[in-house]
């Protein structure tokens, strides 16, 4: 089956800052990646602009527009201590977004089966009214409340990256149409993301400890998928950060190309039982150029195939 992709160049002119890691280069790392994979069978469709209406789904209007004010016309203007826009930020974040949702109508509706977003800046430590480690929006949470709205009533999302999607907890956290898992190196960033943080019977966390074998990863992961089959999903979203990649400068993990795989395929077959394959996954961390080219085409390799 092909595989909808969801980006846009106006995403490289996001420019937080000289030797930021969440820089350009990376999304240019994973198209490079993707481009030169002739297995790959995609069907490339351009990320739109989200709305500013879309967005309050999730982010409260003046959030919102506090954001859209903040573009600097030179230089760069600090959201929070590690979120910097600059010239260009706003309407990548936008495309982001926009990129993600546009995904979830056209897995919902039929038009597409799967889809892989690759955007940037990433979205999953976005609170509702504040930006937070890289995010300005919601991404992958607004996409969910997309879903909903058009009328699943289950919504999953596993998130495999390195760090807590503390921003996408918060959202779920009180909302049993929606489920949230995420696997995570405990001790990090951003400090959420325990055990026993459950929300209302909706939220699993699984954490590993820096420098963990691959095995024990793969071993914390496999204990998501039980309570996701439980809920029995009509759609999977994945939070698919490569940045517990054995080369990734942020963590302390071990994975490699092929884990990303393993786990991207343990998804789809809840997929396949649940939510007649449905999944669309969006790009979040990934800081090793190398490493986040060949996760991320692993992880494509598998959603199309898988």
């Amino acid at each position: 089956m092909s595989l909808a992709l969801y980006t846009h160049p106006d995403m490289l002119a996001h420019k937080p800052g000289f030797n930021h890691v969440e820089r350009p280069e990376r999304l240019s790392a994973v198209m490079g990646a993707l481009d030169e994979a002739s297995d790959l069978d995609l069907d490339r469709r351009a990320a739109e602009p989200i709305s500013a209406e879309e967005l309050t789904l999730v982010h409260p209007r003046a959030f919102v527009d506090m954001v859209l004010r903040s573009e600097p016309e030179i230089g760069r203007f600090s959201l929070d201590p590690d979120t910097h826009i600059a010239p260009g930020s706003v309407n990548a974040a936008l495309r982001a977004a926009g990129g993600v949702s546009q995904a979830v109508k056209a897995v919902v509706t039929g038009e597409a089966n799967r889809a892989f977003c690759a955007v940037r800046p990433p979205g999953h430590h976005a609170e509702p009214e504040s930006p937070m480690g890289f995010c300005i929006f919601s991404n992958v949470a607004v996409a969910a409340k997309q879903a909903r709205n058009l009328g699943l009533a289950r919504v999953a999302v596993i998130d495999f990256d390195v760090h807590h999607g503390n921003g996408t907890q918060a959202v779920f956290a009180e909302d049993p149409s929606l489920f949230f898992a995420s696997i995570h190196q405990w001790p990090l960033y951003p400090g959420t993301g325990a055990p026993s943080e459950h929300g209302v019977g909706n939220i699993f966390n699984a954490t590993v400890a820096p420098l963990s074998p691959r095995e024990a990863w793969r071993k914390a992961f496999e204990s998501l998928m039980g309570p996701l089959d439980a809920f029995a999903p009509e759609l999977i979203l994945v939070s698919a950060g490569f940045d517990a990649h054995a080369r990734d400068p942020l963590a302390e993990q071990q994975l490699e190309a092929e884990d990303y795989a393993w786990a991207t395929r343990a998804i789809a077959a809840v997929a396949r039982k649940h939510a007649g394959g449905r999944i669309v996954s969006s790009l979040e961390g990934g800081y090793d150029l190398e490493g986040l080219g060949r996760s991320a085409l692993a992880h494509a390799r598998a959603l199309q195939e898988a």
